[in-house]
Parts: structure tokens; C-alpha cells; sequence
């Protein structure tokens, strides 16, 4: 995929979002997306030969919310992403979190 093509499917949930975090400055009320990339390169003969990530999508609520949760693990999906999650309150923003992780290749 490209980072285009992931940015449009982050879109598709009809949220909010921003990558890693929204401008210092701004108060973005939940509910709430950011996303991010963590590269782990395959390098071969002295050269990076792909550009592979583990692309992290956050969602923020003010309440567990199965239904945003399904609606989003249904266009992972039909995008053909295989994909782990993790929820977590965070008390001191009363909010939850529920992060997605999977491994991208990057198409430059």
C-alpha cells in the first residue's frame, strides 16, 4: 500500500484524525483517530529492499464503543489487513483506547 491509500482508509471511518497527534494547541474531543509507523526496513545486497512498517491506528472514546470498534475491524478487513488490538482505559483522560497493529509494506 502507500501511505495515500492507508491515509484514505483511516479516512473512510469518518472520524477525526491526525498522525501521532493532533497540533499542540487544538483540543480534539474524543471520538478520535491517530495513527503512526514504526519501520523495520528488509535490507538485501547493501541496499533497502523493502519498506515495511507496523502501522499503529488509535481510537479514542469517551465510552467502550463496540460498535466504532466493529465498524473500523470491518474495513481492516475488507482492506485485507490481519491485524491485532489492545484496549486500555486511560484514567487520567477518562477515555479509552483501542489500538490496531499490523504489518504494512510501504509502495513508494
Amino acid at each position: 500500500m502507500t501511505y495515500v491509500e492507508i491515509k484514505n482508509l483511516i479516512a473512510s471511518f469518518d472520524l477525526p484524525f491526525a498522525y501521532y497527534q493532533f497540533p499542540d494547541g487544538t483540543e480534539q474531543a474524543p471520538p478520535f483517530i491517530c495513527f503512526f509507523y514504526d519501520y523495520n526496513d528488509i535490507h538485501a545486497d547493501n541496499s533497502n529492499y523493502v519498506k515495511r512498517a507496523v502501522l499503529y491506528i488509535e481510537l479514542y472514546t469517551d465510552n467502550k464503543d463496540f460498535d466504532k470498534e466493529e465498524f473500523i475491524e470491518s474495513g481492516l478487513k475488507e482492506a485485507g489487513f490481519s491485524f491485532g488490538k489492545e484496549s486500555a482505559y486511560i484514567a487520567s483522560e477518562r477515555m479509552w483506547q483501542t489500538t490496531y497493529n499490523m504489518e504494512v509494506i510501504i509502495n513508494v
